[in-house]
């Protein structure tokens, strides 16, 4: 595998002319799209997995920001946590695996839909509430590390489906983001899955979302997207002194990197994400 990590950081751009390790319109390098181990489920053979990649992915790269890519499952690090599991375990510790010090931030992906099939949009609000505040908190108290909700969507293909379901989810995923981010908590941001433009019918999963067919929840977007640019700004201002690790400090971390990013948010146009270890 990591012949595998070696061959994308060190792989020649045929358009730019540059080695993705040394590409600044990079934000952030991912070990695996959610890694999972199905044979122990305490989640300490990710430890050595994550320790052992991370170490060679920096060994090369040591610009960008690294994450895991994980989804949000806790394991036996803080087993009162694992009341916010979604109903099973896929092997992997939230806590343990993200205080590996090579990694800059954790992640965490959502999709009520499935975790919580068959019961109705306020039962999965209600989990989620409670789910996304539990990881909050520890990314805060525990981790000391900023926090990316990056993976969050409905799907079409869910029976219980509907327009106004998910611009309600996505309201409130995004209102707690800000609202966390706002106050000083570890928040970075939210990526929506997934965003296609016409003609990319090939890659629809059901969570997709056309721009220009999907005006409502892209009206949710881009308002979020110019909120949490103006936070930036604003956090960035001398007045603010006391707060804990927040979107901000990505950047300014990333920028100590090598890299010249200015915000990262919910639109991150320019920003792409390697997944060596997929």
């Amino acid at each position: 595998m990591v012949e595998n990590v070696k061959k994308v950081l060190t792989r020649i751009n045929t358009i730019t002319k540059i080695a993705y390790k040394d590409d600044s319109t990079i934000m952030a390098l991912e070990l695996m799209n959610e890694p999972r181990c199905q044979a122990d489920y305490s989640g300490r053979p990710g430890n050595g997995w994550v320790q052992e990649m991370a170490s060679y992915t920096e060994s090369i790269n040591s610009q960008h920001l690294l994450e895991i890519g994980m989804e949000v499952f806790c394991g036996d690090s803080v087993p009162d946590r694992k009341q916010f599991n979604p109903g099973y375990q896929v092997g992997t510790d939230f806590i343990s695996n993200n205080l590996i010090k090579e990694i800059d931030f954790a992640t965490i992906h959502a999709y009520p839909d499935i975790w919580l099939s068959g019961q109705g949009e306020e039962a999965q609000l209600g989990f989620m509430e409670r789910w996304a505040t539990s990881h909050w908190t520890d990314s805060r108290r525990i981790l000391k590390k900023p926090l990316v909700f990056a993976e969050f969507g409905k799907s079409k293909k869910d029976p219980g489906y509907s327009l106004s379901g998910r611009d309600s989810f996505f309201s409130n995923v995004y209102s707690n983001i800000y609202k966390s981010a706002r106050s000083g908590g570890t928040m970075g941001g939210g990526l929506v899955w997934q965003i296609l433009g016409e003609g990319m019918d090939s890659y629809n999963d059901g969570y997709e979302i056309v721009m220009s067919q999907n005006p409502s929840t892209v009206g949710l977007i881009e308002a979020q997207s110019q909120k949490m640019t103006q936070l930036i700004h604003s956090l960035s201002t001398p007045t603010h002194h006391a707060r804990t690790t927040t979107t901000d400090d990505l950047t300014r971390k990333n920028v100590k990197r090598g890299g010249h990013h200015h915000h990262h948010h919910v639109l991150n146009r320019g920003h792409r994400k390697i997944k060596p270890g997929q």
